[in-house]
Parts: C-alpha cells; sequence; structure tokens
C-alpha cells in the first residue's frame, strides 16, 4: 500500500506541532548532552540506557510526523458507493457529500473523514479511520520519553556520581540546574497530559465509540462484545501484536466479522 502524505494549511496547527517539535528537539538534545554521554563516557551508565533514549526518541518523532501527515481518511470528491453498502450511507449535510456511516465532517479540515476520532491541533491533522493507529503510537512513545526523561533528570541529581571531565565553561553545562528544570516541567506536563489522553483513547476504542460520538450522545446500542485483542486489532490493521508498536509501515484494514454497533 503506497503511504501518502496529507498536509493541513492551518497556521493554528502549525504554531501547535511547532511546540511539540521544540520540546521533542530541546530533550533530545539536552538529555544526551547532559546526562547520558557523560556518565557513559565515564562508565557511569551501560551503552543500553543511550541507545535505548535515541530509539525512544526516534520512534516518537516518526509517530508524530506520521500522524501529522498521513490520510486520516478523507473521503473522495465522487465516492463509489457499492450497491450492498447504500444503506450504510448518508448525506453530509455541511458539504452535500455521501458518506460513510459514522463519518463526520471537520470544520477545520473543511472535507469529511472515515470514523473521525477528534481534530488534534498538536499534530495538525484529524485522527480518523486511517491515522488512528499512528495517534496511539504517538501518545504511547511520548509517555516512554517523557517518563524516561523525568527519570534520568531525577537520576542526575540524586542517583548518579558526579561528573569529572566536563567543561565548565560550556554554556549547557553552566546553566545544567534551570535546563533541567525546565526538561523536568515539560516532562511532568507532557507525561501527565498524554497519559489521560492515551486513557480516553484505549476505552474509547475498545467501548467502540470515538471522541465525537461521547461528546455528541450519538450512541444508540452496544451491538455485540469485542475483545481487546480484535478491537486493537482492528484500529492497527493486523493481529500481530508486535507491529502494533512500528510507524514504519503502511495500514491495511482489517474487517472483522462483528456487526457494527448502530448509531443515529
Amino acid at each position: 500500500m503506497k503511504l501518502r502524505l496529507h498536509f493541513v494549511v492551518d497556521p493554528m496547527g502549525w504554531f501547535c506541532i511547532s511546540m511539540v517539535l521544540f520540546v521533542w528537539l530541546y530533550n533530545s538534545f539536552l538529555i544526551p548532552k547532559l546526562v547520558l554521554l557523560p556518565h557513559y563516557a565515564e562508565g557511569h551508565i551501560p551503552a543500553a540506557l543511550v541507545v535505548f533514549y535515541y530509539l525512544a526518541s526516534l520512534l516518537c518523532i516518526s509517530a508524530l510526523f506520521r500522524a501529522s501527515t498521513a490520510d486520516p481518511g478523507k473521503l473522495a470528491q465522487d465516492p463509489k458507493i457499492p450497491l450492498a453498502e447504500r444503506d450504510n450511507w448518508e448525506l453530509c449535510n455541511k458539504c452535500n457529500m455521501m458518506r460513510p456511516k459514522r463519518s463526520h465532517h471537520c470544520s477545520r479540515c473543511g472535507h469529511c473523514v472515515r470514523r473521525m476520532d477528534h481534530h488534534c491541533p498538536w499534530i495538525n491533522n484529524c485522527v480518523g479511520e486511517d491515522n488512528h493507529w499512528l495517534f496511539l503510537q504517538l501518545c504511547f512513545y511520548t509517555q516512554v520519553l517523557s517518563l524516561y526523561t523525568l527519570v534520568l533528570d531525577f537520576c542526575q541529581y540524586y542517583y548518579y556520581q558526579p561528573l569529572s571531565s566536563v567543561n565548565r565553561a560550556d554554556f549547557v553545562v553552566h546553566h545544567e540546574l534551570a535546563l533541567l528544570r525546565g526538561s523536568c516541567f515539560m516532562g511532568l506536563i507532557m507525561f501527565g497530559g498524554i497519559s489521560s489522553l492515551f486513557y480516553t483513547q484505549v476505552k474509547g476504542i475498545l467501548a467502540d465509540t470515538t471522541t465525537i460520538e461521547k461528546m455528541s450522545h450519538l450512541l444508540e446500542d452496544i451491538g455485540p462484545h469485542r475483545s481487546w485483542q480484535q478491537a486493537m486489532a482492528e484500529v492497527f490493521g493486523t493481529r500481530w501484536k508486535i507491529l502494533w508498536f512500528l510507524p514504519f509501515r503502511s495500514r491495511q484494514p482489517l474487517r472483522l466479522n462483528l456487526t457494527s454497533r448502530s448509531r443515529v
């Protein structure tokens, strides 16, 4: 399946995603510079800790790039509706286009998105059927990276041995306390906020309910129960759990033999 890039022209979204990139760049440069690399050079920590931090940072920025540039499920201008599925389509009263049920019109993007969950300014994109899995990966790896950063900030002052071969005239080393306090503050904000968001997202997936449906009270009946493996496999497009953690792939729709719950 060919990867398609999707860009949203929204100055507010550009500002929000720029703030996210700043936080990532700040910590991805500062933590190795002040904590990991100096302590590794003096033999205080193993190389595995350094590699794991860079790996978590790489997966986090990869998930951010994929989630912000992936097509969330934008409907074509002239969709071809199979005859057997016509009862599952409806007319959008905003763009006057036919769309599958559970789609929603995004006023910021200006088009309908299949199974739209919400529009996220922090990735400057909608979260819909085709990129929801990437948004979950972004939330997960942001939690991992933020928590790891907080642990390293704590260890720098209360656990690791003092460094003996650092250049005190270096700007970063000279202002170490202020810089690490900034890192700790960002880590707390990101970990707390994203953990709450990740919990609500997973809860909604297991309940087969989008954020828009919960806010709009569009839920009618629950329908057949799905296990958590089935619910997550449908979102990620595969039953292979190891692939749920990899942003470097494409997603194929996975249709399970379950009757979807009805919506108004």
